[in-house]
């Protein structure tokens, strides 16, 4: 009998500051809210993947060579097919096209499936959730500065993601994002 996998993800992990500003929005949704250790941005989407390619999943983000993207938070939404209210920005920021960018070529270069969906960056706050109301709130930022591989909880495990590496943004000379 094969052992079920885990979800695994690559994602901009908040700090706690960022997390305690996205519970507040958290208030005013209703439906099954995400823990707040659970709230993240996530950037690719691989599914369940063999345990033998954790090594190479851990060893990619340290080829991974952005500036840490600067997120300003002022807007909630709603994907309505599936249910989740989000948050997220209302102007894409350029460096967070170039970091999904670096890392889906990285990914595609180690010939690692991953979800190809068009890409819109949101954290999720709710599933199954009625669409969030039309409140104007104080725009916050966030400085996204860490990028994490995690996995998702399986079934009679306690609902929280696992982060299995971690890899810190910082300014370089070999990211695109980083030359005026």
């Amino acid at each position: 009998m094969t052992q079920p996998r885990p979800n695994l993800f690559y994602a901009l992990w908040p700090d706690e500051a960022t997390r305690a500003e996205l519970t507040v929005l958290q208030a005013h949704v209703r439906g099954r809210l995400i823990r707040p250790p659970n709230l993240h941005l996530t950037l690719a989407f691989l599914g369940p993947q063999p345990e033998e390619c954790l090594p190479t999943l851990k060893s990619l983000l340290s080829g991974i060579h952005c500036p840490p993207v600067r997120l300003e938070i002022d807007r909630m939404g709603h994907f309505g097919k599936n249910h989740i209210a989000w948050a997220g920005t209302h102007a894409l920021p350029p460096e967070l096209s170039t970091l999904r960018q670096a890392l889906t070529t990285t990914l595609a270069q180690a010939s690692i499936p991953f979800d190809h969906k068009a890409f819109k960056p949101h954290i999720t706050l709710a599933r199954d959730a009625a669409p969030p109301p039309d409140l104007p709130f104080d725009p916050f930022y966030w400085l996204a500065d860490r990028i994490v591989l995690a996995r998702s909880p399986l079934a009679g495990e306690k609902p929280f993601y696992r982060v299995l590496a971690s890899q810190t943004l910082a300014a370089n000379p070999a990211c695109p994002a980083d030359i005026d």
